[in-house]
């Protein structure tokens, strides 16, 4: 079954709560945190302050992506609130280490790729990994265009997993017709913000669960 973890980067930051509810009603499986720090990537977001209020009146778990420099300093923090915890690659300079972390903090441990990054970084942590995230936009901000070409990327990395029990999510540019694209390929977990919060939020969850 295809799980949806739509990104919180596109609800109403002036009424989260209300979005979260929506969220909640539509049967979101995940939603998706995007923790930017303003030197990873240009944009900033929020920290775990704003997790752990936000955590308070939301049952869904949390997927957080942080799209940070030096991870290890935060994940602790960011744990309190959080059921999954997502390193960029390119931002771990010990990244066995790091997903070490994450687990001996209770949380899931996900490593993300950027579009230029070669699934063979995955090669020596894939069997302690619970999810790799294959971005189809770079990271930074939303709303963009999906990148046609990361979708063999997906395949590859389904193939290295070889059965294992282990999500691959995809985010940026996800619709109703991306996302078929990139189930396919072998996705699983389904990042999307501006579509889901573009229209109806339950049956934007609903289309995206249902591709075929």
């Amino acid at each position: 079954m295809i799980k949806v973890s739509p990104s919180l980067l596109s609800a109403d930051f002036s009424d989260l709560k209300t979005d979260l509810a929506k969220l909640a009603q539509a049967g979101a499986d995940y939603v998706h945190m995007d923790i930017m720090d303003g030197h990873f990537v240009n944009n900033i977001t929020f920290g775990y302050d704003q997790l752990k209020m936000m955590k308070k009146v939301c049952d869904i778990p949390f997927d957080t992506h942080l799209m940070i420099e030096n991870p290890d300093k935060y994940i602790e923090k960011f744990a309190e609130s959080s059921d999954i915890i997502t390193v960029h690659a390119e931002a771990c300079i010990h990244l066995d280490r790091t997903i070490q972390l994450i687990h001996s903090c209770g949380c899931k441990a996900g490593v993300a790729l950027c579009p230029s990054t070669d699934e063979n970084v995955l090669k020596y942590v894939i069997d302690k990994i619970d999810l790799a995230l294959v971005m189809s936009v770079n990271p930074g901000f939303g709303g963009q265009s999906f990148i046609e070409s990361v979708v063999p990327k997906i395949t590859r990395i389904k193939e290295m997993l070889g059965g294992r029990d282990c999500l691959i999510e995809v985010d940026g540019g996800i619709n109703a017709k991306t996302a078929k694209t990139v189930v396919d390929a072998g996705a699983n977990l389904l990042v999307a913000g501006s579509y889901v919060f573009g229209g109806d939020i339950k049956e934007r969850i609903d289309s995206l669960r249902e591709v075929k």
